[in-house]
């Protein structure tokens, strides 16, 4: 009596096999040089930039400011007050025999500023650029300094002669610092976004078409579903992209701690979780678009003329978070898969109400829905002809 040894003949026997061809992208992935080098760069990126932000915000740059007697007085004031004013700034006064002794020190770069009285008011010299922080700080000083010496002479107080002259700001949605904030944490979320979905997008659409030329995705459709085929795929590289999203997240967080902004870190953190999980649909949604992609080429050169429509809509997924404001950017927040920037970037400010993410996330896990069903019929039509580059409609309207 003898045995045979039967192989899987369904999709059912194999088990799940988008699952396993998940495992397969993922695995591939780790063991990728270029994928590994390009996340450590991009980690090396980050915490360079939360290094270099701690340092400037621990560094102290101390000004040696140059004087005669006849300005002793509100230099020694300028070098008491400097650090209440400014903590990382320190002023030295350093006394001269005269003003061309003074001159001739700032011209040798042996003192940073001169500080001098000059027809009625005050003047700080320096050699071919005046320090802002220096500036500031003797500013500040100096019209302190004379409006106590113009109320005694009147008879009156500095409060008295100030009162009503300040000029405060604010806004009437959000925080003002923490909108400027808001702006550089956008530009990163839609860097971030963009190199993701692009790289990504163009591994798995060069991966299909590989499969495709070299005829082997023929054998891999006798053994799985093609839906699987895809579904593994798109799982993989998703896996993968938020997975790579969520550690450099997780880095940045840590690392806000030690800079000046460490006090947005609650209302940054809360934005960062949304940014993950709307990165995640969008790009569930994006990677779609980039099989279809892949599977409507026959050769690896036809992916970048297939691939040009999901390229412009990424482009202007990022241009559109950067340079969109008011009104443009509210509606467009809505609207996938730029809201899977935009809503992000509106939590951050502290534009957006409890209820809208909520909204725009359903808006586009729907749509997100829809593009996975399209792009399922497409890909699994075109995937196996081989004539040449199709279109979406012959994709759309060809046998199975």
């Amino acid at each position: 009596m003898s045995t045979q040894t039967t192989q899987p003949s369904s999709a059912t026997e194999v088990g799940q096999p988008w699952l396993l061809v998940a495992r397969r992208e993922v695995a591939t992935k780790l063991v990728d040089r270029s994928f590994l080098v390009g996340t450590l760069l991009t980690l090396a990126l980050i915490i360079g930039f939360v290094v270099l932000q701690a340092v400037l915000a621990e560094r102290t740059r101390t000004y040696d400011v140059v004087v005669t007697s006849s300005a002793q007085t509100m230099a020694d004031a300028v070098a008491r007050q400097a650090p209440t004013l400014d903590d990382g700034i320190r002023v030295t006064v350093v006394p001269a025999a005269d003003d061309a002794a003074a001159e001739a020190a700032v011209r040798a770069d042996d003192a940073d500023a001169w500080l001098t009285e000059r027809d009625g008011s005050w003047l700080l010299v320096a050699h071919d650029e005046v320090p802002s922080g220096l500036e500031a700080v003797t500013a500040t000083v100096v019209r302190d300094a004379v409006l106590t010496q113009n109320a005694d002479r009147a008879g009156t107080s500095v409060a008295a002669l100030t009162a009503g002259t300040t000029l405060e700001s604010d806004v009437l949605v959000g925080d003002a610092d923490q909108r400027g904030f808001a702006q550089g944490m956008a530009f990163a979320l839609a860097v971030l976004f963009y190199m993701a979905s692009l790289i990504f997008g163009m591994t798995l659409a060069n991966s299909v078409v590989e499969e495709k030329q070299s005829r082997i995705v023929e054998i891999i459709a006798t053994k799985i579903p093609v839906r699987h085929l895809l579904a593994g795929k798109i799982a993989g590289n998703t896996v993968l992209a938020v997975g790579q999203m969520a550690l450099y997240a997780a880095i940045g967080l840590v690392g806000l701690r030690f800079t000046p902004y460490s006090s947005f870190l609650p209302s940054v953190s809360g934005a960062l979780g949304w940014f993950l999980v709307f990165f995640l649909l969008g790009f569930l949604l994006i990677s779609c678009l980039w099989a279809v992609a892949g599977a409507l080429a026959s050769r690896t050169e036809d992916v970048q003329s297939t691939s040009t429509p999901v390229t412009m809509l990424l482009v202007a997924i990022f241009f559109g978070s950067l340079l969109l404001d008011g009104p443009a950017q509210t509606v467009l927040s809505y609207v996938p898969p730029a809201s899977a920037i935009l809503m992000p970037q509106r939590v951050l400010e502290g534009s957006a109400q409890w209820w809208e993410p909520l909204v725009a996330l359903g808006i586009l896990a729907v749509a997100a829905g829809a593009v996975v069903l399209l792009a399922e019929r497409l890909y699994r039509r075109s995937l196996l002809q081989t004539q040449g580059r199709l279109s979406m409609r012959q994709a759309w309207s060809a046998p199975e």
